[in-house]
């Protein structure tokens, strides 16, 4: 349990850095709360996903932390604020 918590970690920390990295108009609020949430997040949803799946399938379990991860820190993100600043993201 101890390694799969901080392969998480590491998870949640991979996420949050990438996501005020690559999309720093996107977070405007404190860069230590985004990389927050995302290890937070990347540890509460590989928790769950580790014991509704009874520890069988690790590989899964840390998909699952990586995507939710992503979902909540994607709350954060403000794209009205990047929008007024010039940047704007076309299809």
């Amino acid at each position: 349990m101890l390694v799969e918590s901080f392969a998480f970690v590491l998870i949640g920390l991979a996420v949050g850095a990438g996501a005020v990295t690559l999309l720093p108009e996107y977070f405007p609020a404190v860069r230590s709360l985004t990389v927050g949430t995302a290890v937070v997040a990347a540890l509460l949803a590989g928790w769950i996903s580790r014991y509704t799946l009874a520890a069988q399938l690790p590989g899964v379990s840390l998909a699952i932390s990586a995507v939710g991860s992503a979902l909540l820190v994607s709350v954060l993100a403000r794209p009205e604020h990047a929008a007024r600043h010039g940047r704007h993201r076309h299809a």
